[in-house]
């Protein structure tokens, strides 16, 4: 495996944790993870990289080995924070962004906030929760009052073997070697000798604040930099699953520089089940000029068939 080095800096009253590998002279990727996972998930897919990089992997704050906020999680406060260390790693050129699932979408909506400050967007099942309706809130704004009141909490294991069984359970693609890998980066064991989840609980609690996806589109129709959506044929959890072929094609659209792969035997934790091809995928949009992906299509019947004449091509 390709080693990483660990960093902490205080960005926002938060003490941060940020995994690096390579060297900071190489040309930089930020890695963006996603809910409940951490900045070391990407390390199957940094070891598939071809070309030297000097990629930069924070833990949200909440997540890993970043300090916990006591007030609660909010997207706003993501951004925030992606803003600070985009500053303090690469301050004076437009970067590259690949975020998985939450990762994904902060770094789609962060584009079009601050289209000046980024290159390149890949995106990794990152395509926005599922939509809402107004008439939603008062059932979630009873639900989240409910849970304050019980905040939830995660279960000990007795030791780090059961945490890796309990990733397999979770995603059955994972080797006995990948899961023993992850299990001391997701679990800690305390002073009493349980072993639990070194993430916070309480992103857990249920979001008062309905998803707005069309505050979203709106960021994103403000995104100049190309941007690369890759679905995972086999996902159940990412929230366009719900979509019509017509919605689906909304949020599309929304971006001006849009480009589409899709991967086989793959669900939504692409990165853990085919990380050599994601590797691929990802070096190739980056790289100047393009280098064209062979892809697969949509399947008959999924949410993006009809509309999947838009792929990547190469070109941009």
């Amino acid at each position: 495996m390709k080693p990483s080095q660990s960093h902490f800096h205080d960005i926002r009253g938060l003490r941060h944790h940020v995994r690096t590998w390579g060297e900071p002279h190489h040309p930089k990727m930020f890695l963006l993870h996603g809910w409940m996972d951490v900045s070391a998930s990407f390390q199957f897919v940094v070891d598939c990289f071809q070309r030297e990089w000097y990629v930069i992997a924070p833990d949200w704050r909440g997540f890993g080995l970043t300090e916990w906020a006591r007030h609660g999680y909010w997207f706003p406060d993501y951004y925030a924070d992606l803003d600070a260390l985009l500053d303090f790693y690469q301050p004076d050129t437009p970067v590259n962004l690949v975020g998985h699932s939450m990762g994904g979408l902060i770094a789609c909506t962060y584009a079009g906030s601050r289209p000046r400050r980024v290159a390149t967007v890949v995106s990794l099942e990152g395509f926005g929760l599922a939509r809402t309706m107004p008439d939603l809130a008062p059932e979630r704004y009873r639900r989240w009052l409910d849970e304050l009141k019980d905040p939830p909490r995660f279960k000990p294991y007795r030791a780090f073997t059961e945490v890796a069984a309990r990733l397999k359970r979770n995603n059955p693609r994972l080797t006995d070697d990948m899961a023993e890998f992850l299990a001391p980066h997701w679990a800690k064991q305390d002073p009493s000798g349980d072993i639990t989840l070194v993430s916070d609980p309480r992103h857990k609690l249920v979001n008062p604040v309905l998803f707005r996806l069309e505050e979203v589109l709106a960021c994103w129709r403000q995104v100049s930099a190309p941007v690369l959506w890759v679905f995972a044929h086999e996902s159940r959890g990412a929230g366009y699953i719900k979509d019509t072929p017509v919605q689906l094609a909304e949020r599309k659209s929304a971006f001006r520089d849009f480009h589409e792969v899709w991967l086989d035997e793959c669900g939504h934790m692409m990165h853990h089940d085919q990380p050599r091809r994601l590797a691929q995928i990802v070096e190739s949009f980056l790289r100047e000029p393009p280098i064209p992906i062979p892809i697969s299509t949509p399947r008959e019947g999924s949410a993006g068939a009809p509309n999947a004449e838009k792929k990547v091509s190469g070109e941009r």
